[in-house]
């Protein structure tokens, strides 16, 4: 392979064995051609017309080759995502964690509120879900001795697609042993800062129409971040009346763990600009988190903002199988409500928590997220190169 850019003569030619590229890029003349020719066959397909780039945004996704080939912001985007990808593993690395990897066909799925996909093994005549989180099976590795674990992944979801949410996705998850919660605030806290610093040169970035510092976070109960908008009670009829009273469509929420959370997306995540750990969350929506010390209908979790935005999710985790179990019954009290997210349970996990499990820190972070905040992108298809599209008519 050969290749040679001249950036005077704005051609860039590509040599591999018998075919041979030439992309004639004239800045200040239309048209654009690319030409290849081998075997005796000559293909023409017509470049953008103007060196301002691939400007159409539905082309832009669909054809991401010719957006990096026009657009020097799409490139520099891509290398940036690189970075905090390096950054990451270079500081978690660094600080005693090993980076393995953990099934993405699975037999049953876990580890979130989500609805898989699902496949069909020919040979074991067997379903099997394409992972929603890595979450269950890392923990394993905890039990199995491995006493700080992480892996960046794809996780799949089969679920809308936002601004903020794709089907397939780039997750971090951590696993640290012998850590609680607020052990994990305070990691997650050094990483972004460390992760926007080594990838931007500051930790301070500008991300949807703000000026945002990820180096200084605030921490805010999630109680209390509900109160503000007079929407915490424990009554479902209530709490469903009060978002009615606001236009709030409550016809898909069966249950009142549904109408918290609906609550929270609704009012509370786009009010978080500034950085921010929101924490202790209901026990309804956190079937691995361990109770807080003072309140049991509270666990030991907390989710990260930034412009609005989630970054991630991160608890104490329960290390004890008895408990573990009665929180899958409580999620399949919940599934029988109507809420089809809910978790399934898994014995199989069951079993190795009941082989001790030391005391646990977990995080996930969202990698494309987290990418959309340092570059300052509205979308997550804006920092994903190959985002799902709706097949052309």
């Amino acid at each position: 392979m050969s290749r040679h850019v001249d950036a005077h003569a704005a051609e860039v030619h590509v040599g591999h064995g018998r075919i041979h590229e030439c992309w004639r890029l004239d800045f200040k003349h239309a048209p654009l051609a690319k030409d290849i020719a081998g075997e005796g066959q000559v293909l023409r397909a017509p470049l953008p017309d103007t060196f301002h780039g691939l400007t159409d945004v539905e082309q832009r996704y669909r054809r991401r080759y010719l957006d990096l080939l026009m657009n020097e912001e799409s490139r520099n985007d891509a290398m940036l995502r690189a970075r905090l990808v390096s950054s990451i593993r270079r500081t978690l690395d660094g600080e005693g964690f090993v980076e393995v990897e953990t099934p993405i066909l699975q037999p049953r799925y876990g580890g979130a509120f989500a609805r898989p996909f699902s496949t069909h093994h020919n040979e074991l005549d067997q379903t099997l879900y394409l992972r929603i989180a890595t979450e269950l099976y890392l923990k394993r590795l905890i039990v199995g001795g491995l006493e700080r674990v992480y892996e960046i992944g794809k996780d799949f979801r089969n679920e809308g697609v936002s601004f903020k949410h794709n089907p397939e996705f780039t997750m971090l998850e951590w696993y640290e042993a012998y850590a609680d919660y607020r052990d994990t605030m305070a990691r997650m806290e050094r990483l972004v800062a460390r992760v926007a610093e080594e990838t931007t040169g500051s930790t301070r970035v500008a991300f949807r129409g703000h000026e945002i510092d990820l180096g200084s976070w605030r921490r805010l109960k999630l109680v209390e971040a509900l109160d503000e908008h007079g929407l915490w009670t424990r009554d479902e009829a209530e709490l469903r009346a009060r978002l009615n009273e606001r236009d709030v469509d409550t016809s898909a929420d069966k249950t009142w763990a549904q109408l918290v959370d609906h609550a929270l997306s609704h009012f509370v995540e786009p009010a978080l600009v500034e950085p921010t750990i929101l924490y202790d969350y209901p026990v309804e929506l956190s079937p691995f988190a361990r109770a807080t010390e003072d309140d049991p209908t509270m666990v030991e979790r907390f989710e990260y903002y930034v412009g609005g935005v989630e970054l991630g999710n991160a608890f104490t985790e329960i290390n004890d199988a008895k408990e573990q179990e009665e929180r899958f019954a409580l999620q399949v009290a919940e599934g029988a409500g109507g809420n089809v997210e809910a978790e399934q349970g898994d014995p199989d996990y069951l079993e190795a928590l009941s082989y001790g499990m030391p005391p646990t820190g977990g995080l996930g972070m969202g990698i494309d997220r987290l990418a959309m905040v340092l570059s300052g992108k509205e979308s997550i298809r804006d920092v994903i190169l190959f985002p799902a599209l709706r097949e052309r008519q």
